[in-house]
């Protein structure tokens, strides 16, 4: 079968380094029965050793050719295929007690962790492959340079641990950046949440708009109207000092003023 060319539109960095590819497997885990969905498989660095160990794989992967080559080698009744684009796809639509896994696109990292929020009430667990920059972000603390939108809105509904970093010369081609594989698993029913997880994202979006800004500066008309003292939230705070439950109040607080309806 002749080579593959990576193509960039589609961001396609692909693993070839056994030893990385034998410490994601490990840290998945998988077992037989999983409900597991492999977004990305590519040249089927982890997708090989998954069809080894599952009863059944399900994956997502927009690119044609890589399509038709994944058809022709894996049997249909052990392999799913779904030829689209990731951000297209209805997740909650591929059953309960999802394992979702994957190599992720860098260019569309950001949204793709933002779309699989819709399902996560169905997953058990995520393992990722990220650009380093955007974990560091997605576990960073309040106060830290790293805390931005991405961190509260994905600490508002998964517990994640980096696991380990991953060198570019692990692919082909080698990216630009240094990756590495995050674990996500989702929170509990009764954890900490806000009313609207569509006013809370509007919230976030507008604070972090500004993030050198104090957060009364960065919110505009809406500072005269909220009651900082009563919320707990300092004059001269920055939109990074923001605990996630300091940003829960807020946007419960800026729904029951009628600034934003859920």
């Amino acid at each position: 079968m002749a080579q593959h060319q990576a193509r960039k539109r589609f961001g396609q960095h692909f693993l070839v380094d056994e030893a990385v590819i034998d410490s994601i497997v490990r840290a998945i885990a998988p077992h037989a029965g999983d409900n597991m969905v492999e977004i990305g498989p590519g040249l089927s660095a982890l997708t090989a050793p998954l069809v080894q160990q599952l009863d059944k794989l399900k994956v997502v992967e927009i690119d044609r050719d890589l399509a038709a080559r994944l058809r022709k080698k894996y049997p249909a009744d052990r392999f799913e295929l779904i030829e689209a684009d990731a951000l297209q796809v209805d997740f909650t639509t591929l059953g309960s007690q999802l394992r979702i896994v994957g190599n992720l696109p860098y260019n569309i990292s950001s949204p793709l962790l933002f779309h699989l929020l819709g399902a996560a009430d169905q997953v058990i667990d995520q393992h990722f492959m990220l650009q380093r920059e955007v974990i560091d972000r997605m576990v960073a603390k309040p106060g830290s340079a790293d805390y931005s939108r991405l961190s509260v809105m994905l600490q508002a509904r998964y517990r994640m641990y980096k696991l380990f970093d991953v060198a570019p010369d692990a692919f082909d081609p080698p990216p630009r950046v240094v990756s590495a594989v995050v674990r996500m698993i989702p929170l509990p029913q009764d954890r900490p949440q806000p009313r609207s997880m569509k006013v809370f994202s509007q919230v976030l979006t507008r604070a972090f708009a500004q993030r050198r800004k104090m957060l009364r500066g960065g919110l505009g008309d809406w500072s005269r109207v909220i009651d900082w003292q009563g919320l707990g939230i300092a004059d001269t705070a920055r939109p990074a000092e923001l605990s996630l439950e300091q940003y829960i109040a807020l946007s419960d607080f800026i729904q029951d003023v009628g600034l934003l309806k859920a």
